[in-house]
């Protein structure tokens, strides 16, 4: 059996005073990281382009940008200030900059701007404005912008080595793993949660497991597998599957 191995412008817009500070809310947030997922589907991008996105926007992108703010990098009018237009504006660019890592035939930037137009309502980007978000947003990440070790690219794996080892394998469906992976951007509290992929992925599996797979053919032992080919603690997977189905099944307020 195999393991799986652990990570080691000048431009026409009006320009508003500046501010060396980046002030966006958690539900602004969590509305731009919609946007950027109805976007790719939208756009009918391949998963790992979505995921890859997913990962260079919302968890490295909106954690950094306070910090370069704060460091005085202020040059830009879309960092004056960080409109939610703006961060739309940067979802797209990871779209973008993700297509380029992993497609065959990246995203044309024209098909993003047709987007933009009938997406974006508070403001109006030109082709140039994508061009000059995508530096900004490579200078966010320090021009980082490596995607190997996601949690989308782990769960891909886990699946594919649990089919080849147990016909239980062919009951968890890949896209409801990765409905999974889309609702735990629902709240800051869960999306935290990509912070550790691996378990994360470990964790998406098992909860699919539960999900999806009859309580009459659950004599395969899940936790055990997922702990041997990942060296993820089975304490911390129980931990996060309870995070997760607690997440999905609580009642909308």
């Amino acid at each position: 059996m195999n393991t799986l191995s652990l990570p080691a412008s000048s431009s026409f817009h009006k320009r508003e005073p500046s501010s060396s500070r980046c002030e966006f809310s958690d539900a602004q947030r969590v509305r731009v990281i919609e946007f950027l997922i109805q976007s790719a589907n939208e756009l009918a991008v391949a998963p790992v382009v979505k995921y890859s996105a997913l990962t260079l926007f919302a968890d490295r992108f909106c954690f950094s940008i306070s910090g370069f703010i704060e460091r005085g990098n202020l040059e830009n009018w879309l960092l004056q200030p960080v409109r939610e237009s703006n961060l739309q504006l940067f979802a797209l660019v990871s779209i973008w900059i993700s297509s380029k890592i992993h497609a065959s035939q990246p995203l044309c930037v024209q098909y993003l701007k047709s987007l933009a137009d009938n997406g974006i309502k508070e403001q109006h980007f030109t082709t140039r404005d994508f061009l000059e978000a995508e530096v900004i947003f490579m200078q966010v990440l320090d021009f980082e912008i490596g995607t190997a070790n996601i949690a989308f690219m782990f769960l891909e794996e886990l699946s594919v080595q649990l089919k080849e080892v147990a016909k239980v394998g062919e009951l968890i469906i890949f896209e409801s793993c990765m409905d999974i992976m889309d609702l735990l951007y629902e709240k800051k509290e869960t999306s935290i949660l990509y912070g550790s992929p691996c378990s994360l992925a470990a964790s998406i599996l098992v909860a699919s497991y539960v999900i999806s797979v009859p309580k009459q053919k659950w004599e395969f032992p899940i936790l055990p597998w997922v702990k041997f080919v990942t060296s993820c603690k089975e304490e911390g997977v129980v931990e996060i599957v309870r995070e997760i189905l607690k997440h999905i099944f609580e009642p909308c307020c």
